[in-house]
């Protein structure tokens, strides 16, 4: 009998460590995003003078690695410092891509193209990351190009630490950011623009950011300094996402503010930290006033310290941010970088960041999670990775909906004809020219119009509004298929049911 018990005994502690390894419940939606640094070549390109194959090469490794993780919004730094990762008429080539600022890449074909395809061709979004007021990263000015808004407009640069940075206080400062947005948002394909927590920069003990003299010609009468600086960035949060809109109205504006906006020592509303700067004080950014007035259409808090830190919870700060969020989608930045590298010895467990994606999903204010810096778990934390992908990343997800999208109506897809050949089924289409994407599932033998993300088959990108190319391979022997599609917004379409078998 004793025997038996332990028998028993030992067969329920089998039954409870199995379940460990087994993946928990994915929700269908899920913002799921990487930071690409290219600021001193942090994530991409690793050298400004690589060969441009090496640096293809080496930015698909980035997206087949998060893309293997089933992540599925890449955010790509194409400004760093008054420069640019593309052909722009306002600012020179960054020296980070091409090793000599103002140098264009030997390049027939437009980088960030290529760039946002090869990541729309992996389901994933590409959101165009910009720094906006960071002129320089250092003080070698002479290394600037002649073009550079250090030498064309000297006026407008304040010095500040070891960094030059535009005065947010001009109005000359706010139109040139503008039109560098919608020199973006008109030029190329991007998902989102998004901004980092760079505005006015962080406070250095015993330096004065020496803008007294535009605080003097453009603040309102009853503005003090502080007031008069976060009107300046709200103003240019403002303006960007109109701009936004007004040319592409399903492109994103997201911010992705320092984590603490306030400490609850200067401010009841506040989060019960001890941050030594904030948001609001430190940076004069607003982001509480943003999602009141609704200019943003996401908000990814950096939220980058351990669960139980005492000075900066991350558990207090999501619980902060979980109440304090309206008018837009909050996701949460987490810091990977800090694994196994960091004073804070929380980062040395495994499942440190595992348990902040858990507490984030427990939250219905929080709908996902990005993570800095890309490289933080391509080479290290191989443990961490395989814990994540098998409990937390096992199936794909979509992408939300922003909560300012455009509500018409989609439009409704129609199924024209099938043709099938020995390669692929075409199957032509009407009105596929507001969706990015053509979901394939297999279909229900209920009849049952339900299909859980587990049984994507494949998420294409549409490449022509006209005909959708599906290859045989994946196809494989199936007589019925069926498609949803997501438009540019991210909604999905109702399903539409493909008899094979009357292909022609």
């Amino acid at each position: 009998m004793k025997m038996t018990r332990i028998l028993i005994l030992l067969w329920i502690i089998a039954l409870s460590s199995c379940s460990v390894f087994k993946p928990i419940p994915q929700p269908r939606t899920e913002f799921r995003g990487f930071w690409v640094a290219t600021v001193v070549n942090i994530d991409w390109p690793k050298n400004g003078n690589d060969a441009i194959k090496k640096q293809k090469s080496d930015f698909l490794e980035i997206l087949d690695f998060y893309q293997n993780l089933n992540f599925n919004a890449a955010i790509v730094q194409v400004r760093t410092a008054g420069d640019a990762f593309y052909e722009s008429k306002f600012a020179p080539w960054s020296r980070f891509l091409t090793g000599e600022e103002g140098k264009a890449p030997n390049l027939e074909e437009s980088l960030l193209e290529w760039m946002i395809n090869e990541t729309h061709k992996r389901g994933m979004e590409f959101h165009a990351w910009l720094n906006p007021y960071r002129a320089t990263f250092d003080l070698k000015t002479e290394i600037l190009s002649p073009e550079h808004d250090f030498n064309t407009y000297p006026e407008w640069m304040l010095k500040y630490g070891k960094k030059y940075y535009y005065d947010p206080g001009l109005p000359e400062v706010q139109k040139k950011m503008v039109s560098i947005i919608d020199e973006v948002v008109t030029n190329f394909d991007v998902d989102a623009i998004h901004f980092d927590d760079y505005f006015y920069p962080y406070t250095i003990k015993d330096e004065v950011f020496k803008d007294s003299i535009s605080f003097y010609n453009c603040g309102l009468p009853d503005q003090n300094l502080e007031d008069w600086r976060r009107s300046n960035i709200d103003s240019l949060v403002k303006k960007s996402y109109k701009i936004i809109k007004e040319r592409k109205p399903w492109v994103q504006f997201g911010v992705s503010p320092f984590g603490v906006w306030k400490n609850k020592s200067t401010d009841p509303r506040g989060s019960d930290t001890k941050a030594g700067q904030t948001t609001y004080e430190n940076l004069y950014a607003d982001p509480l006033l943003w999602m009141e007035k609704g200019w943003l259409d996401y908000l990814i808090p950096q939220v980058y310290w351990s669960m139980e830190l005492p000075v900066a919870s991350h558990r207090k700060i999501v619980d902060w941010w979980s109440r304090n969020s309206q008018n837009t989608n909050l996701y949460i930045g987490n810091g990977p970088y800090k694994i196994r590298t960091n004073s804070d010895k929380a980062w040395d467990k495994k499942r440190e960041l595992p348990n902040q994606i858990s507490y984030a999903r427990e939250k219905n204010t929080i709908f996902g999670n990005a993570f800095f810096s890309a490289k933080s778990l391509m080479k290290n934390n191989q443990d961490v990775v395989k814990h994540l992908k098998r409990r937390y990343y096992n199936h794909v997800a979509l992408t939300p909906v922003s909560k300012l999208a455009s509500q018409s109506n989609l439009n409704p897809i129609q199924l024209i004809s099938i043709h099938r050949s020995d390669n692929s089924v075409e199957l032509k289409l009407s009105d596929l020219q507001s969706f990015r994407y053509a979901m394939l599932y297999p279909a229900r033998k209920n009849g049952k119009e339900d299909f859980p993300i587990k049984q994507l088959i494949v998420k294409l990108p549409i490449e022509n509004i006209e005909e959708l190319i599906i290859p045989q391979k994946i196809i494989k022997k199936r007589k019925r298929i069926v498609l949803t599609f997501i438009d540019f917004y991210g909604r999905e379409s109702q399903p539409i049911n493909v008899h094979l078998n009357k292909a022609n």
